[in-house]
């Protein structure tokens, strides 16, 4: 583990690689899974503000649950998540022509048409933020759905803190990723040392 400000990294995002392959999963990480993505307090609001900028591309289903639930739910662990359809897919999944879902909040921000990217949770995948009381904990979470990114990454080279730069930084900010970048730097050199 590394220590950066109150954070407690895990030492896979150095050594693991990785860099997704949506051609080959399809998706699989907004479908597959108990259930929905979990979310930060200030997200739930954020989401419903960003609701009319998608509704029209949301499935029937989707919509459904919507009314009924909401766009978030507690699961089991007593955790807010996004709501999702018949025990599978997030609300906000939306399928191409290919059968390739995507997020629909993702594809209206990246059109200007509302300002909320998607939950951190998601675009921090496969890397999962975890509260304690006194530090947070950053860990990987490694799932057979992503062995196609994990190929395609170790075959790059591409170490998945350097794969999730932007959602780190979106999270943590530029100087923790620098201190990331940094203490990864280290490591590195005193493991080619110990070789």
């Amino acid at each position: 583990m590394l220590q950066i400000k109150d954070t407690l990294v895990s030492l896979d995002l150095l050594e693991v690689h990785f860099c997704c392959q949506l051609a080959q999963c399809k998706g699989a990480c907004c479908i597959e899974g108990d259930s929905g993505a979990p979310l930060e307090s200030d997200e739930v609001a954020a989401i419903e503000a960003a609701l009319p900028a998608v509704w029209d591309e949301l499935s029937e289903p989707a919509k459904e649950v919507i009314r009924n639930q909401g766009v978030s739910y507690e699961d089991v662990e007593g955790e807010r998540v996004t709501s999702i359809v018949q025990g599978k897919d997030c609300v906000f999944t939306v399928y191409d022509e290919k059968g390739i879902c995507y997020c629909a909040l993702e594809k209206a921000w990246r059109e200007g048409r509302q300002p909320f990217q998607k939950p951190i949770s998601c675009h921090l995948y496969p890397v999962r933020i975890k509260q304690y009381k006194d530090f947070v904990a950053v860990n990987y979470q490694h799932w057979h759905i992503c062995s196609s990114a994990l190929d395609y990454g170790k075959s790059l080279g591409l170490p998945l803190y350097r794969f999730l730069k932007e959602p780190l930084i979106r999270k943590f900010g530029n100087e923790w990723y620098e201190e990331l970048t940094q203490a990864a730097a280290l490591y590195e050199q005193q493991y080619k040392q110990t070789e």
